[in-house]
Order: structure tokens, then sequence, then C-alpha cells
């Protein structure tokens, strides 16, 4: 802020520095011999231009490495579409050098700016100077050095490419088809819902690659387009929606020194079609992790690139459906597997088969696997702490701070990153045997004031609550804003007091914000997640309600006789769903990027827990918003972006056509240009604001039901 400037409003700080997340340092690789830390960060709390930076143990010196500003004076960043979507996908806010990937040494890194490759020397005290540019086409995203540093394999047009990074001036296509499948990309669900945000993988020995061949010739065609923009086509993309087909993908070994030589790895691919996740470390074989359609089973193959053969080592099956924590399968150093199983109430790590954490301690990813294997877990669901398990010592916590902590670093050197309920309460430090902790900087804002959350175990189920008042309230009724999202794989309700900054400027405006993680989110085990199997409705909706009510007894100042709700994505959904079911209950919803009905939202993620549209039809329907219009009596407002492709504006449009059809007045906010992130300064200062004022006056005096 320049002197002299009026302090900037909470939501304008929350625009500028996208949720506060700018000047944080992130995405952390750690050396293997411990003597160097990379990151990336921006150089302020407003400054959205990330750069790459490295950090000496030795000493807790910090270099940035790669400055985006010095590589492209002009400022520019002509990102391809590939990248935009892979961003979108990772709900990525930032610009400039977003990703990274390095050799096995953390002695060089890879990384696209501007539709252009570069190489990076990090090494400490070695070669120095700036980043080099290396030979390549166009619209280059996704590089990955192989394991030696020799080449770096990148994207560029749906076609896999390689280039050597010392001694050539060429570039070689590996894999590339015209007009026809993509190579080395993840497609759209592996990206949006499996976490799988790439497709390829380099050999161990650095001599090949598996690449998944991606053919979306059988997904259906999708149009987004903006209407503010009538001179501007229409963009098209593949879009799997429920009940119809997926793309075609294949996994196959390529070599750059034999480019016509391939061998595809085969498997079952008709009865699992899914490719979730592939693991080539230097452990053992190659591991895919692959899926049936209908979820309920899956396979951990080990592969034999030469031949094409897999084998199966592992599988997990369910009467609901399967899940694991992130960063597994995988091989431990001494050969044997690194597993998952849902046991005795509980997400625990098995190896061979046998589980080494105990029930009520509930997995959550993998973080690092070397000489032991670091991973996150919860025994409450609000906290997340870092343990560590070895086959010499067993398990242990690695933090205890009572907030949400991950950590990084395969060897005796680690990056911890906690975030608690004290203030400022988010701290970054370097890990070493023997030496104090080192900070690595953060340079982000301060928030301008401290949330004030009350948590607790709400409703005959316990679901985790928390509830914001306005600071320096003294008594008095005050109206209820409930802020859920409330569906499968995200929680609200975590003991970390940056996740509560808009619920308490919300607060502040005069209302009592209340947030309920209730059946069908992450942290209580395979049961609770279960619960929502076959109805993403009726359980989530009565949890909010019980929650709501449970938590007024305690809190007696929520006026229960004006209660909103707002939400964004499931959230919206919920919202909605919230209005139009439970009137008499919810006063005013605010439904962002709601799905509408879950016909139109993607195979993936629907599927998992609704089944197919062609034989769960009664389930569908109990779940779709459209059926409900007619019963709406209280103000919804609806908003959407226009250019969202996760949860396209159909089904705003479906559920607004629907209401006007019913003769039931409603609100429709479009939002021309924005996707389903909705990141922009602008658009988040204004929602904000626009949110509060619409529930300020509806709520001020709800009308009673007719």
């Amino acid at each position: 802020m320049v002197a002299g400037d009026e302090p900037l409003s909470f939501p304008r700080q929350q625009a500028r520095t996208r949720r506060f997340s700018l000047g944080v340092p992130r995405s952390f690789t750690v050396s293997p011999d411990g003597a160097r830390v990379l990151f990336l960060r921006s150089g302020a709390g407003d400054d959205p231009v990330t750069a790459l930076w490295c950090l000496s143990t030795a000493d807790g010196a910090e270099h940035e490495v790669a400055a985006p500003a010095l590589l492209v004076p002009s400022g520019a960043d002509d990102l391809p579409p590939e990248e935009r979507a892979r961003r979108e996908r990772a709900r990525e806010l930032a610009a400039g050098i977003v990703t990274y990937a390095c050799d096995r040494a953390v002695e060089h890194a890879a990384f696209a700016l501007d539709g252009r490759l570069w190489w990076a020397d990090v090494r400490l005290g070695g070669p120095s100077g700036p980043p080099r540019q290396l030979p390549s086409p166009p619209g280059v995203f996704g590089p990955r050095p192989s394991p030696d540093g020799t080449r770096v394999a990148f994207l560029s047009e749906g076609r896999l490419c390689t280039v050597p990074t010392e001694g050539g001036s060429e570039w070689t296509v590996l894999a590339a088809e015209a007009g026809g499948a993509r190579w080395g990309e993840a497609e759209f669900i592996a990206a949006e819902e499996m976490g799988r945000m790439r497709g390829f993988w380099w050999s161990p020995t650095s001599a090949s690659l598996l690449a998944a061949r991606v053919d979306e010739g059988p997904v259906a065609t999708w149009w987004t387009s903006d209407p503010a923009r009538p001179s501007v086509a229409p963009t098209s993309r593949r879009y799997p929606v429920a009940g119809s087909a997926d793309a075609d993908v294949t996994l196959w070994h390529l070599a750059p020194e034999r480019p016509a030589e391939r061998t595809e790895l085969r498997w079952d691919r008709d009865r699992y079609p899914y490719l979730v996740d592939v693991n080539w470390g230097p452990g053992g074989p190659a591991l895919l992790l692959v899926e049936r359609r209908d979820h309920k089973a899956c396979l951990v193959l080990a592969a034999d690139p030469v031949t094409g053969r897999t084998t199966e080592v592992a599988s997990m099956a369910s009467d609901h459906w399967v899940g694991w924590p992130q960063g597994v399968p995988a091989w431990l150093g001494d050969g044997r597997l690194l597993w998952a199983a849902a046991d005795e109430g509980t997400w625990r790590l098995t190896v061979d088969g046998q589980p080494v954490t105990p029930p009520g301690l509930q997995v959550r990813a993998v973080t690092a696997v070397g000489s032991s294997v670091l991973f996150t877990a919860s025994q409450e669901p609000e906290v997340v702490e870092v343990w560590e398990w070895s086959p010499g010592t067993g398990l242990a916590p690695l933090t205890e701070c009572g907030g949400v902590s991950t950590a990084f670093g395969d060897g005796p050197v680690r990056v911890v990153v906690s975030r608690s309920m004290d203030w400022p309460g988010d701290r970054v430090e370097v890990r070493a045997p023997g030496r104090p902790a080192l900070p690595v900087r953060n340079l982000g804002h301060e928030p301008p004031f401290r949330p004030e959350v009350r948590m607790m175990r709400a409703g005959p189920r316990g679901s985790s609550a928390g509830v914001v008042l306005p600071r320096g309230h003294r008594g008095g009724k005050l109206p209820v804003i409930m802020a859920p999202y409330g569906g499968p794989s995200h929680q609200s309700v975590m003991a970390a007091r940056a996740l509560w900054l808009e619920a308490q400027w919300t607060a502040d405006q005069g209302f009592a914000v209340v947030v309920v993680d209730g059946r069908g989110t992450p942290g209580r085990g395979p049961a609770w997640e279960h619960a929502v199997y076959r109805d993403l409705a009726r359980p989530v909706l009565d949890d909010q309600v019980e929650a709501l009510r449970a938590v007024a007894a305690e809190v007696p100042e929520l006026d229960l006789s004006r209660v909103g709700i707002k939400g964004w994505s499931f959230g919206g959904y919920l919202a909605a769903l919230a209005v139009l079911a439970r009137p008499d209950v919810f006063h005013a919803a605010i439904a962002g990027a709601p799905v509408t009905d879950w016909r139109f939202y993607d195979t993936y993620y629907t599927e998992r827990y609704m089944g197919l549209p062609s034989e769960e039809a009664e389930a569908y329907e109990r779940t779709s918003l459209l059926a409900l219009a007619p019963g709406l009596r209280r103000p919804l407002m609806l908003v959407h972006g226009l250019a969202d492709d996760n949860v396209y504006a159909v089904h705003t449009l479906e559920l607004s056509r629907a209401l006007f059809m019913a003769g039931r007045p409603h609100s429709v906010l479009p939002l021309p240009g924005v996707t389903h992130v909705a990141g922009a300064a602008d658009v988040t200062e204004n929602l904000l604001l626009l949110g509060v004022e619409f529930m300020r006056r509806a709520l001020a005096s709800p009308e009673p039901l007719s």
C-alpha cells in the first residue's frame, strides 16, 4: 500500500492477495543430499507472479533461481490452452512459474514460461547464471527432466517431445498423431477428479518413459462461449457427462533413442478402464493403479514395460466405492509394497498387506517414501498432523501443532508446513537432525484481524461445526449464514485460522456464520463417507439442519427465524437444495456454480457416488433440483461463470428455466468470462460484497411461508 493511501477493505485485500496465498512459499523439493530446498514464492503478498527460489540448509540463505520478469521482460505469459486448462484443474490462482520439476539429484529444474522451455542450474556454489531456454516448439507445458538430467520431456499441441539439456540444438517428437489422440496428457477426469495431473513418467534409468495415449474421440463435445463478446467463437471441450463415454486411455512404453519401438502395457481395460495413477520409482517395477468404472474395485499392477505384461500385486473392493490416500501405491526401499486398506472404520496404510497404522488414525496422504514414510493423518477430523513410519522404529508423530500440517522430503531433511488456530498460525520450516529449524520466509500479507472461531460437535451424529460471531459482539440475536461445502472430498471445518478469514469478515457485517461438515466429508473414515452412497441430497441436508439446531442450543445468539445459506460448487448445490427442500429452516440462499442435476456432471465423480444414470434413474431424479423448482418460496440468487468448464452454466440455466416456468421469482448473476475458480480480483471482491448485501436484505424480515 502506498503511503497515504486509505487502508484497503477486507474484500479488496482478499481479492488482491488471492485469499492471502500470494507471497507464501509452496511446492517444496528437498535435494537428496539435504543441502538445498527448492520452492515457489511470489515477491509480496499482492504480487501474483511466482518465481522459483532455492534455500541453503547450511545457513538458511535464500536466492531467487528464476524470476519471470527477467526471463520475459515484456511481462507476457503466452499460456497454451492446455496449460490454462491444467491451471483451472489445479485451482491455480497465481501467474509466472507455477510448477517445476527436477532431476533426481535436484541439481537442475525445468519449467515452462511464456509457452517456452527453461532449464535452471540450482546447485549451490556450482555453475551459476540465469536459466537458459532449451530448443522447443511453441506452446510448451508440463516439462519433466529425466532422473539423470540429460533430457527433458515436455508436451506441445498433443505431442510428447524430448530435448537434450547439453550439447544438442534440436528437439524431437517422441509420440504424436495428427488430428488424433494426444500423448502424455492427463485427460479431464484424471486432472479434475482423480488427482492425476500428468500423463508421462520417466524410468528410473532415464532410458525410457511410460506415456498415456488419450483418445477423446468417444467423448461428447461441450461448448462454452462469452455472450459479452459475440465476435469471439465458442470454445469446444471434450466433457464426459455422467453415463456417457470416457476417453480411451492406454499406456505405452517409449524410448527416446528408439522412437519407432513402442510397447503397450496390457491389462483388462474392459473391466478396469480408469488409469488412476502410475508410480515408476527405483524401488521396483512400474506400478499402475487401475479402477473399475463402477468404482467398486481397483487393482495395483506391477508392469514389465519391455514385454507389456502386468501382474496383480494388490487389490481393493467395496460394496460402495473404493478409496485410498494420495501417494500410494509405492515401493519401499526394501522392495515391499506400500498400499492402503479400509479396515476397522479407518483408512490405514499397509505394507505387503499388513496394516502399519492403527485403527482410529485416518490416513490422509503419503507425502514422501524413502528410508521411512511420511504421511498426514487425523485422530480428530479438524486436525491433520504429520506422522512417520519406518521399518525399524515403527510409527511416531512428526508434528503436534493441533492444526493442519504437511511435510516434504524423503531423507533426513524435511520441510514442515503447519497452520493452526494460533496467530498468525502459519509456519514453514526446514528441519534437519542436530540443527535448529530454519524458517522459510513468508512474504504474504498479514490478515487485518484474527478470526474468533468456536468449534464443536453438533447434531446426533456429531458433525464438525464452526461458529463465528461478530468480533466484540455482546449478546443479542443475529441472523445466521450457513456457509458449507458439505460434499465428498472436501472439508471446511479445519483448525487453521486462515480458513476462517472470510467467515469472520462476514460475521462482522452483523451475522452469525455457521460452517458444518456432515456425512460424506473426509476425515472420519469409510462409513462416514459412504453414508451418501446413491444419495447426495438427503443425508447431506439433514446433517446441516440437525447441526444448525444443535449449535443454536449452545449459542443463543443464533436467530433461527432468519437463516441464510451460501456455497460454491457442491456447496452451491447444497445451498439451492436447502432453500428448495427445507424452506421451513432456510430463508434465503446464494448458490454459486451449483450442480443442479447430476446427469449434467462428469462421469468419474458422479458415478462414484450415484452410479450410472441408466441403472440408478431414481437416485438421479431424487437428487435433482429441477423437480423441486415449483416449490421455491424463499429468495434465491444463482451465480455462475459462463466460462466454467467444470460445472457448466447449463446447470444454473436449467434451474432458472424450471423456476421461470413454474412462476417462481429468483435472481441470476451471470459472470461472463469467469471460470469455476472465479479467482479474478474484481470478481472475488464483488461476490463478497454483493453476497452480504443480498443476505442483509433477504434476512431483514423473512416472510412467513404461505
